[in-house]
């Protein structure tokens, strides 16, 4: 049993690995802007959101945006690995903040005007989706060239725990906004997030990124990331446990106003407490995962907390008292959080630097799509069978794969938690940005 002079030096021990990571300077002025991005973003998903119910006061309109925003990611991400791959990650990330500004200010300025329809806020959310979906590869690929090596681990849950603190401040400042000032003006804000993001990433120096074969034909660099992805003994097994438990379990938070509504009957108020149990979850689980130095032990880490959640969410779809569920979905959000810095780190770890931006485009497509895919695939089985019968059954396929994934548990970490050699395609080039 740990004392409290324990829990101090573990506790300080976690300050440290944070203070490694921010020792970096490039990372330093990285998160200082993407913390304030971030904001934004979540503060722009409610405003849309708020906005398109505005014009339609229609439940499929709010269904529509959300998949204006998220869906490009699956056509886009092969494409969008190449890019991370063929050009310098700043430069990409530097362009679209560029494209998200002037996306932002636009809406200001329609809303202001009141020139705005349901057709202009979908074409311009769809805008922003593809611009998100050539960003993200860029975005998570460039964490490994600001820090080293052994630092990685705590970057990447500071990133989380960064991440997890946005989508509560951004909503509430949202909020905050509109009752007090309008719309337009929350998207002016939006505006202004993107300007300091895009100021911040042009002091980053001398950042190393990798380039393989630039003059080859997208398609088959594309096909070159999954054929890697899928042959790889310990990148393989990861991806594709990480895609059916983010199906299978993940998107139940996207069900949670059918849980507080019809099953809690607790209402808004329900609904409320259920993000926001899952959101401390995710955050304490980000804080968690700052504390832990290097990646020995990781890969058991990951597998033994995607047990935790899928059975966390069993015991959650078979609660019917509200206040047992809430400990349920709280354990969830933990465990989502550990197993997807540690997976998201033990592949960017294992993963070639000529691969990363392309391995990472899968990562990000399956983080994104794979909650919304189960949302909705839960969501239609519901209408027949109810809301709590598909989520059970999509974590206990999580668990039966993560039965057979276990098994090889020794060998897949084998190869994720050692470094591989620095070899790669004809013609890999290293370059620097400025």
């Amino acid at each position: 049993m740990l004392t409290a002079i324990d829990r101090l030096r573990h506790a300080a021990g976690g300050f440290a690995n944070a203070g490694r990571a921010f020792a970096h300077r490039n990372y330093r002025i990285y998160v200082s802007g993407n913390s304030v991005g971030l904001i934004g973003t979540w503060l722009q998903r409610v405003s849309v959101g708020w906005l398109a119910w505005t014009l339609t006061h229609s439940g499929a309109w709010l269904g529509v945006m959300s998949m204006a925003e998220f869906f490009p990611v699956v056509f886009l991400s092969p494409l969008a690995g190449v890019l991370a791959d063929r050009r310098n990650q700043v430069s990409v990330i530097r362009t679209t903040q560029v494209i998200g500004g002037c996306q932002a200010t636009l809406l200001a300025a329609l809303v202001y005007t009141d020139a705005i329809t349901i057709w202009l806020l979908f074409g311009l959310t769809l805008l922003l989706g593809i611009t998100n979906s050539f960003a993200q590869p860029s975005r998570m690929a460039l964490i490994s060239n600001l820090v080293d090596r052994p630092t990685l681990p705590s970057a990447l849950a500071i990133n989380s725990i960064v991440f997890n603190s946005a989508r509560f401040i951004g909503p509430a400042i949202a909020g905050i906004i509109i009752a007090h000032a309008s719309i337009a003006a929350a998207f002016a804000v939006n505006a202004a997030t993107y300007a300091w993001f895009f100021l911040q990433m042009t002091r980053l120096s001398r950042v190393q990124s990798y380039s393989g074969g630039g003059g080859r034909n997208v398609l088959a660099e594309a096909f070159e990331a999954y054929t890697y992805a899928s042959r790889h003994p310990g990148i393989a097994p990861m991806l594709g446990l990480f895609a059916v438990t983010t199906i299978g379990t993940r998107g139940f938070v996207e069900l949670f106003p059918g849980f507080a509504d019809s099953v809690f009957h607790r209402g808004a108020g329900g609904l409320s407490m259920l993000v926001s149990t899952v959101g401390l979850g995710a955050i304490c689980g980000g804080a968690w995962m700052l504390q832990r130095p290097g990646l020995t032990g990781l890969t058991s880490l990951v597998l033994g907390n995607t047990l935790v959640m899928s059975l966390a969410v069993i015991a959650f779809t078979a609660s019917a008292d509200f206040y047992i569920a809430l400990p349920c979905a709280f354990v969830a959000g933990g465990a989502m959080v550990i197993t997807g810095v540690g997976a998201q780190t033990l592949i960017q770890a294992a993963v070639e630097p000529q691969m990363r931006g392309r391995i990472m485009a899968l990562y990000g497509m399956i983080f994104r799509a794979g909650p919304a895919l189960g949302a909705v695939l839960m969501g239609s089985l519901s209408e027949r069978f109810g809301l709590r019968l598909p989520l059970a059954v999509g974590a206990v396929v999580s668990v039966a794969v993560w039965t057979m994934t276990w098994a090889r548990q020794r060998h897949i970490a084998e190869q994720l938690e050692t470094e591989p050699p620095r070899k790669g395609t004809v013609g890999a080039t290293m370059k620097a940005a400025d």
